[in-house]
């Protein structure tokens, strides 16, 4: 295949690239990501959460993990302010009696003082001073974030030039950020583990969905560089990479 065939081929990735919640099946086989970390995101969250507990999921996307816990509707929030997956959760988890709501200002939620027995977020923002109020004496805030490193080799592979997105947002500074709103952490990780990719179309397809990292990326501007990928991989089985993921979990005092 030359290289105009390929171009062309790489250009209709990045034109039909779309998706639907966080659903990364479109690129499954193509690409493998290591979700093995020190810490069980579910299992923290099940370890504090009973059917009688009120549940706030902040930043969930379209919903998959929230309803994969199988926590009481009528106990269960969600807010979410990505447009495209603001309509997904209306149409999802709204007619299940979830309390969803659109939320873009996250120092003001909306919600009651002390609402929440367990707040979540995975992937997403918070402001640490507003989840301490809403949670309730005794309460926790757990979350997984994806850290200021993330892609960062890929990034600069395709794009030399790109700043970080989100410079600072690491371990040790979330932690003081929940500190200072008064919550105690009582557990926090970090950790750096191998991405790769087995098809380049599959990184055209990564690149324009994360756009927040890849900013400014286009087929047309990386070109020489998706060349280079496709050598690596036809020479080496896959173009590696590193993701960045850090974990706490907070607990608010009992009164």
């Amino acid at each position: 295949m030359n290289d105009k065939e390929l171009k062309d081929i790489w250009k209709n990735v990045e034109k039909e690239a779309f998706i639907t919640g966080w659903d990364f099946s479109h690129i499954e086989g193509k690409y493998e990501e290591e979700d093995h970390f020190p810490w069980n995101y579910a299992d923290e969250i099940s370890n504090v959460l009973s059917s009688d507990k009120k549940l706030l999921d902040i930043d969930t996307g379209g919903g998959e993990f929230l309803l994969s816990l199988g926590h009481p509707f009528d106990k269960t929030s969600a807010t979410e302010g990505y447009a495209p997956n603001v309509e997904l959760c209306k149409k999802r988890l709204i007619p299940l009696g979830i309390d969803f709501r659109e939320l873009t200002d996250y120092k003001n939620s909306g919600f009651e003082n002390g609402e929440f027995d367990v707040v979540i977020n995975r992937h997403g923002d918070f402001d640490a001073k507003e989840l301490y109020r809403i949670i309730k004496p005794g309460g926790y805030f757990i979350t997984q974030q994806v850290g200021e490193d993330n892609d960062r080799d890929i990034v600069r592979f395709l794009m030399p030039d790109n700043p970080k997105p989100f410079p600072g947002h690491n371990l040790k500074n979330n932690v003081k950020k929940l500190t200072d709103a008064g919550f105690t952490v009582i557990k926090a990780e970090e950790c750096f583990s191998p991405i790769r990719f087995f098809d380049t179309c599959a990184l055209v397809w990564f690149a324009k969905i994360i756009e927040w990292e890849f900013d400014g990326f286009s087929v047309e501007k990386c070109f020489d560089k998706l060349l280079s990928v496709e050598k690596i991989i036809r020479e080496k089985g896959s173009f590696n990479g590193t993701t960045h993921r850090f974990f706490i979990k907070a607990k608010k005092a009992e009164k």
